[in-house]
């Protein structure tokens, strides 16, 4: 469920004075912040158990949840990848 926004009397009465520009900007601002900035994909990868296990643990006393770490280490050797590292 989306949250409603409310708007007091005052702050309707100020809206009004608004020009058509400023109207429309803010509206742009706001699709812009709704959009995803990268769609994200559901994927199914076979990983050893203990290994994924292991993961898990290392990841927990690091207090970062794995798939958070999984998705770090990808964007890591990406990158490192870019500049021939």
């Amino acid at each position: 469920m989306k949250p409603v926004q409310y708007f007091d009397d005052e702050y309707l009465k100020k809206a009004k004075s608004f020009s058509t520009e400023a109207i429309l900007d803010y509206l742009e601002n706001f699709r812009l912040m709704q959009q995803a900035k990268d769609k994200t994909r559901l994927i199914s990868i076979k990983i050893p158990e203990s290994l994924l296990d292991s993961f898990k643990a290392k990841s927990a006393l690091s207090q970062i949840k794995y798939q958070t770490q999984i998705k770090k280490l990808m964007v890591e050797w990406v990158n490192n990848q870019e500049t021939g590292n």
